[in-house]
């Protein structure tokens, strides 16, 4: 055999059977990235004789005798390629995994094509972006902007990744190699609920290459929560490494380690397992029942954190502010309305998986696709009983977390296989597993009863909520209390109930989602208050107004809260609502339509707090190098959040410098430190606090330092640009840092946050939308949030993840549904039948931010990662309401849930389709 591979012959011959892309990635071209096995995302994009081709599905000998070209070879080892330059410049990009594909298919586009881009990219997904800034690249427009010394914060600057990220040679989790390399593959449960009786290993233990077989028998006792907070006791210790009973169709039922993925997925067919079926319960609401079977018998509320183990109920929370029935026997208007919330999976394109070994200090090493490192590895030494200074547990790049990578789904098999092995070990999972196996948002069903007086003032709000936590409660309290507090405390109102339940069942955990349970619930508040307003007569955004909390305002939601920290940092909701009212009473375009298409308007808004409530830490330090540049060490993961780039941002700011003097350390726990993790809008809040803290006290040390060598008084010491001001003397930081070597000394800074006290956020959405009466299809005509982040941080950045969370909102909206049968089954576990928002589903949002300052945020801002995900369910809902008068309380809308009411209320559709909209 013989392939061109970037220019450069390749006589090797591939395994029978052996994909392309694996193939290309065993050769070290790890740009050519794993996403979906089935030719799916195009992450695994490479170009075959100069046209693009999914190398997942391309059999590695059929490349013989042609050209390959990954991402490395696309351009020069001098010069990028002008498609990689496009990419930085525009920023088109945030997480990374997807982009050597993208920029592959890109490149290949000639201009005929490049005027359907929908058409042209619809084999590429993109679960980070929106798509906004790729058509930006694909423009020529340029979005990053360059910023003088001490001047970074605030603007536009590129991710410090992304010459690595356009090249192809940002190292994400597996883009490496290890001798000596083992394959874990697991058996997994085909019951929804059983208890394992026996394991018979002989066959399994017989196929040549397999090393071990791992059970339950060879795994801790120690029960433990996947979930990973700051404070364990926020989630029930309900799990093990591997467990006896299997309480949902595809959990893990044993490990088989081997010298290669075949070998040990072979393994795992040649298991014979013996299983006692025990009865199973998938609705919720049945779960709660006296009779129903019990999930996990025997653990209680004051040992393992089950509210009530009985009857299925995880967690609960319960109360009530003033009289609500009262109120609403004697209000104007009321509303009361059943609203349901199907599965989404993250979607994530860098699955699940990480790498394992013991070194020879003795320190178990794990190297993992996490947004977690510092609680993994703490609960990694617990479960194994290690010091934890004997575990190390670490990250490079990250493809993307969404709050899926906030648990432990890998790491604690990859040990458990290391240690008994030792051997380096690697778990890598399918995208089939990630969809049976891992977790998605939590299904939810939310009944809102709301009142309100004449004068559109609401008079009470009540919330009934059931979440269906599936077989181990990961998140299912916190995801809960969460739900239930900031949809309602927004607003004003004195009379409030909440009644919330979250329920085992016997199917696919459910976890931490961006939103953390607020776009649920919201879904169900926001069409209430829209319906107040109707029966009023009174403009929505006039009906929020009238009601929405201000500075000064208590934000109360029930039962009272035992964390008092929240505080209004800034404020500018009200300029969101105007912003938006200014944007969608904008002069609209001329639409095309047939009498067929409905056009309504609809908007929703949101509150949430920037961090979690009970503590959330972080240390960060910081040191002037010889020459006179800095080392900047964190712990929080990039996982196309822009993390990397703000911390760079803070710093250069502080110490008068340029961010690319600061060289970046981050997500190892190996670095020292803490770091809680990047989740709960936490990344830039929190953690940026710290690296600006200690950038200031290394300000503050080097302006000691200068001001002993010029007798000046550090009082009188200022820096700018890049040198040390005192009195009549100047002196370079690398003067400095020279001097400082000389006298034996070192310069640095450390800070550190609690994440207390905490701010809140806003945002708003607006849609306009059609809905064709005769088939149920809904289309998009204009979409727009406001947000208040405070002093944006990277405006550039900041927009990318309010189109982000806006695009992958209205894949859950609209379409995205993890679909679990009656039986327990997962029946849609591949992208191709999860239908993801691709560059044709997603419409361009014209984005706003108010002017607003944060006074508890680094240098004036605060999060906005999680937010703008929240209000686009209930903004959609509302618009379709609008249109067609009829309001949809079950999400996705797709066509064929929508059709049925359609049909009732405007008959059949016509003979001939409708005109379609320009």
């Amino acid at each position: 055999m013989s392939i061109d591979i970037n220019g450069k012959i390749f006589a090797e011959t591939p395994r029978p059977g052996q994909c392309l892309r694996t193939f290309l990635r065993e050769l070290g071209h790890f740009g050519v990235k794993k996403g979906c096995d089935a030719g799916d995302c195009g992450a695994c994009t490479v170009l075959l004789d100069g046209e693009p081709v999914h190398s997942c599905v391309i059999p590695a000998f059929r490349a013989d005798g042609h050209a390959v070209t990954t991402i490395e070879g696309l351009g020069s080892e001098t010069r990028a390629h002008p498609l990689q330059q496009a990419f930085l410049d525009a920023q088109g990009f945030q997480c990374g995994f997807c982009t050597a594909g993208m920029i592959l298919t890109c490149a290949s586009l000639n201009q005929a094509q490049r005027q359907e881009l929908g058409v042209a990219l619809k084999g590429n997904i993109c679960r980070c972006t929106g798509y906004r800034s790729i058509e930006d690249a694909l423009d020529g427009k340029t979005n990053v902007e360059d910023a003088a010394a001490g001047s970074a914060f605030g603007r536009s600057l590129p991710a410090p990744a992304g010459p690595l990220v356009v090249r192809g040679t940002a190292r994400y989790t597996f883009d490496v190699q290890l001798d000596g390399l083992l394959h874990i593959k697991l058996l997994r449960s085909p019951h929804p609920h059983a208890r394992i009786v026996a394991i018979d290993k002989t066959a399994a233990l017989a196929v040549p290459g397999v090393h071990a077989v791992l059970t339950h028998e060879d795994a801790p006792k120690r029960l433990f929560s996947t979930a990973l907070h700051e404070k364990a006791w926020m989630d029930p210790d309900d799990t093990r490494v591997l467990d006896d009973i299997v309480r949902f169709v595809g959990q893990k039922v044993a490990a088989v380690i081997a010298e290669n993925e075949a070998a040990a997925e072979e393994g795992c067919r040649r298991l014979k397992v013996g299983y006692d079926i025990l009865p199973a319960v998938t609705d919720p609401a049945l779960a709660i029942t006296p009779d129903a079977p019990i999930i996990h018998g025997g653990k209680s509320a004051d040992i393992h954190r089950v509210s009530d183990a009985s009857r299925n109920i995880v967690a609960e929370t319960h109360g009530e502010f003033g009289d609500v029935a009262g109120a609403l026997a004697i209000s104007a208007a009321t509303y009361e309305g059943t609203f349901t919330t199907q599965r989404v999976q993250h979607a994530a394109l860098e699955t699940h998986g990480g790498l394992a070994w013991i070194d020879t200090d003795g320190i178990l090493n794990v190297r993992s696709s996490t947004q977690v490192p510092y609680l993994t590895r703490r609960s990694l030494a617990q479960i194994f009983d290690r010091p934890l200074d004997s575990v190390r547990v670490f990250c490079e790049r990250v493809g993307g977390g969404f709050g899926g990578k906030q648990e432990m789904f890998v790491e604690d098999i990859l040990a458990l296989a290391a240690i008994a092995t030792g051997r380096p070990v690697k778990l890598e999972f399918t995208r089939e597993e990630q969809f049976i196996a891992t977790s998605t948002r939590h299904p939810m069903r939310v009944i809102v009863r709301a009142g309100a007086d004449s004068r559109g003032m609401l008079t009470a709000l009540q919330l009934d909520v059931l979440s269906n936590t599936g077989a181990y409660g990961n998140h299912a309290g916190p995801v809960l209390f969460h739900a239930v507090s900031e949809c309602i405390s927004v607003y004003n109102c004195p009379n409030k109930k909440v009644d919330a339940i979250a329920a085992y069942t016997n199917t696919l955990p459910s976890g931490a989602f961006r939103g953390y349970g607020l776009p649920q619930t919201l879904f169900a508040v926001e069409a209430a208050i829209d319906e107040l307003a109707k029966q009023l007569g009174i403009n929505p955004f006039e009906m929020r107004r009238r009601n929405i909390v201000k500075p000064g305002d208590p934000m109360l939601s029930p039962p009272p809260s035992d964390y008092h920290d929240v505080r209004y940092g800034s404020y500018g909701l009200d300029q969101c609502i105007d912003l938006v009212e200014r944007a969608m009473s904008a002069e609209r375009p001329r639409y095309a339509l047939s009498e067929d298409w409905l056009i309504g308007e609809g908007i929703a808004l949101t509150m949430i707090d920037t961090v979690p409530p009970a503590g959330h830490l972080s240390d960060s330090t910081i040191t002037l190098r010889d020459d006179g540049g800095f080392e900047l060490t964190v712990g929080t993961a990039e996982f196309g959040n822009g993390t990397s780039t703000v911390h760079r941002q803070l710093a250069a700011t502080a110490l008068a410098t340029t961010v690319d003097r600061i060289s970046l350390r981050q997500s190892d726990t190996a670095l020292g430190g803490h770091d809680t993790g990047a989740y709960g809008s936490a990344g830039t809040f929190v953690a940026g606090r710290a690296t600006q803290a200690a950038a200031e006290n290394l300000a503050d040390a080097i302006k000691t330092f200068a001001s002993e060598l010029s007798s000046t008084g550090a009082a009188d010491c200022t820096l700018e640009n890049e040198t040390a001001i005192c009195g009549a003397e100047r002196r370079s930081f690398l003067e400095l840092a020279r001097a400082a070597r000389a006298s034996g000394r070192t310069l640095h800074g450390s800070g550190n946050s609690a994440g207390t006290p905490r701010s809140v956020a806003f945002n708003v959405q607006g849609f306009r939308v059609a809905v064709n009466k005769g088939t149920g299809e809904v289309r998009i005509l204009k979409s727009v949030q406001a947000a208040d982040a405070g002093r944006v941080a990277n405006p550039m950045q900041c927009r990318g993840q309010i189109e982000g969370g806006v695009a992958q909102s209205l894949g859950a909206a609209l379409y995205e549904e993890l679909v679990i049968d009656d039986s327990g089954k997962v029946i849609n576990p591949t992208f191709r039948d999860y239908h993801l928002p691709s560059f044709a589903d997603v419409p361009r949002c014209e984005v706003y931010f108010a002017e607003t300052s944060d006074t508890i945020g680094p240098m004036g801002a605060k999060s906005m990662s999680e937010s703008p995900y929240n209000p686009v369910t209930a903004a959609l809902g509302n618009a379709i309401a609008d249109a067609t008068g009829i309001r949809f309380t079950s999400t996705p809308f797709k066509p064929d849930r929508l059709f049925p009411a359609l049909l009732e209320k405007f008959g059949r559709a016509p003979d001939e389709p409708g005109q379609s909209i320009v």
